[in-house]
């Protein structure tokens, strides 16, 4: 008998924003679980960890982990652009394959949308690609409140865009 999978609206989610040389597997597993990113991708997304684990802040990344029973399920890395007053990127966001559609992700952004706006963050840019395989992704930033701001034709590879959301007056704390 399956069990139903609970959605995580009410689950006990702790924040870690600390990053740890075990975040480096933790990024690679979240990452290849998800299905969505290659090889290089993931190579990419550890990189960033042990950038900031050498560099600290002046790396320019931040991290946010979501942790549910001890475990991290879920994390995104984002930053303030260079150059910028009150612009920041979302690099990433991955969650455990077997808890997406329940939640988390959407918890996850809005605590890192409350944590760009206390740093003073008014906007925020993600990019994601136009393939047929990231429609699922697409349609989370819609349903977050994400606007389509530009798409960049053949970005990656033929037939293969950049799309750039974003998210400006995003927080009003209470």
């Amino acid at each position: 008998m399956e069990t139903a999978r609970q959605p995580f609206d009410r689950a006990v989610v702790v924040w870690r924003d600390f990053v740890r040389p075990a975040d480096m597997d933790i990024v690679r597993d979240l990452c290849r679980s998800s299905g969505f990113f290659s090889d290089e991708e993931v190579t990419v997304a550890v990189e960033l960890v042990e950038e900031f684990l050498n560099k600290g802040e002046a790396s320019g990344y931040n991290f946010l982990f979501a942790e549910v029973d001890g475990q991290c399920r879920g994390y995104t890395c984002y930053g303030r652009i260079p150059f910028t007053q009150h612009s920041f990127d979302l690099y990433w966001v991955a969650v455990d394959d077997s808890l997406r559609g329940l939640g988390l992700g959407k918890r996850l952004v809005a605590e890192t949308e409350r944590r760009i706006a206390m740093a003073d963050g008014r906007q925020i840019y993600v990019e994601t690609s136009s393939r047929e395989q990231y429609q699922p992704t697409r349609k989370f930033y819609d349903r977050l409140g994400y606007v389509r701001e530009a798409v960049f034709e053949d970005f990656y590879a033929p037939g293969d865009s950049k799309v750039v959301f974003v998210k400006r007056n995003f927080y009003q704390p209470d």
